[in-house]
């Protein structure tokens, strides 16, 4: 049976907001997808609501905020792409109540950040941020004071993620000693040696490197006490989230002289467009580095990212596969040529798939095959059938009480 989809690739409005890479624009249009708006830049609340009306897919980075309010006007949305690691930019929950998975990319830029976190390490100990100031107003700083080699110092990782192992591994090339704290167990990298708490960690180590994500139980988890327990002189860098870190506590440590400096790329408040002003009490100290979220911003994660993101998009759109979705029961799905196939996406209610297969088996339709997921709330089932329906047995799987969203995949 040759492939037929019940809306033409062409026709699937996709929106890209906020400068998203072209490799996602390149890899919809090698996938049929040329219904497609890149826009560089994010827009305000009115515009999003009147642009993702019309989108059946949209692709966003950190700026715009897909809120509940926003998804009651996108009626046709089915499916959300983050162009990065975090998600926190979409509430999940109303998005799957509506059907509707979030993507994202927690990989790509792995590299990136632990490149740029590694380079802080060097800098921080050898006092650059310092020198590099004083040279700017014509100082000439030329002291071994506060200056240190990485090699042979403990340097320790709070996360051992993706990002936290990858830092673990080159540190390690550094010759630094790595020690790692995480709530799950992890598989030691190299020799690498896991801490037993948090405390234990922030007293061993010359450098503390953040790798956690947003949760109520990271939020100031670097706070007052856990810096008067680092070493005296050594340094904390946080390229995670800015909520992590609670900025008034790092001020009064830095002006104390407790320890030799800091990096942060991330903050609890970050200006929304380049032309914004960037507002915070670390600006006046100069052994801290500042920079604008940029932890993965570099041309090949970007690349990266916008393919990564791209596929995961095109699999759901084309096959259902919801693997890789942060929101969604996963469903992990290939293409079958030789059936035709519905998505339906329902209320976990009891007798409701009975009366989504019964539109079937009453006209006498063979299911060839089923695949069914539920959580606490909704249930996906994939139904590829025997037949050669028109668009009519929609609105037939529309009227199933409990019913979130269907689509005729092909």
């Amino acid at each position: 049976m040759a492939q037929k989809y019940s809306l033409d690739k062409n026709k699937i409005k996709v929106l890209l907001l906020e400068g998203i890479h072209t490799s996602a624009v390149d890899f919809f249009k090698a996938n049929g997808y040329t219904n497609i708006e890149a826009l560089p830049y994010a827009l305000d609340e009115t515009a999003l609501k009147s642009r993702i009306r019309n989108a059946n897919i949209i692709g966003i980075r950190s700026r715009t905020q897909i809120t509940e309010e926003i998804l009651k006007e996108a009626e046709k949305l089915f499916a959300v792409g983050c162009f990065s690691i975090g998600t926190n930019q979409v509430d999940g929950h109303a998005a799957r109540l509506r059907g509707i998975p979030v993507f994202n990319a927690p990989f790509s830029n792995t590299r990136s950040v632990a490149e740029l976190v590694i380079a802080e390490c060097i800098l921080l100990m050898r006092n650059i941020p310092v020198k590099n100031a004083a040279a700017h107003k014509g100082k000439w700083l030329k002291s071994a004071s506060n200056s240190f080699e990485v090699r042979g110092k403990n340097i320790g990782i709070i996360g051992y993620g993706h990002i936290g192992s990858q830092v673990s591994i080159l540190a390690e090339a550094l010759g630094m000693n790595v020690y790692y704290y995480d709530i799950v167990k992890k598989l030691s990298l190299g020799k690498a040696a896991a801490c037993s708490s948090l405390d234990e960690l922030l007293s061993v180590a010359h450098l503390v490197t953040l790798h956690v994500p947003e949760t109520p139980m990271t939020r100031n988890m670097i706070s007052k006490r856990e810096i008067s327990l680092m070493r005296k002189g050594s340094c904390l860098i946080n390229a995670s989230r800015g909520s992590v870190v609670s900025i008034p506590d790092l001020v009064s440590a830095l002006e104390a002289e407790h320890i030799l400096g800091a990096a942060l790329d991330v903050f609890p408040d970050e200006p929304v467009s380049s032309g914004d002003p960037f507002v915070s009490d670390l600006r006046k100290f100069d052994n801290v580095i500042l920079s604008p979220h940029v932890g993965g911003s570099t041309t090949e994660a970007q690349e990266n990212i916008g393919t990564e993101v791209a596929e995961k998009l095109v699999k759901y759109s084309d096959t259902g596969d919801t693997i890789g979705s942060t929101n969604f029961v996963q469903i992990s799905l290939q293409p079958n040529s030789k059936a035709q196939r519905f998505l339906h996406i329902h209320k976990n209610e009891p007798g409701l798939l009975k009366e989504v297969n019964y539109v079937f088996t009453s006209k006498g339709i063979n299911i060839a095959a089923e695949y069914l997921q539920t959580d606490a709330e909704i249930g996906y089932v994939i139904i590829d059938t025997e037949s050669t329906l028109d668009s009519s047995i929609i609105r037939e799987l529309r009227s199933i009480e409990g019913t979130i969203r269907v689509r005729m995949l092909y």
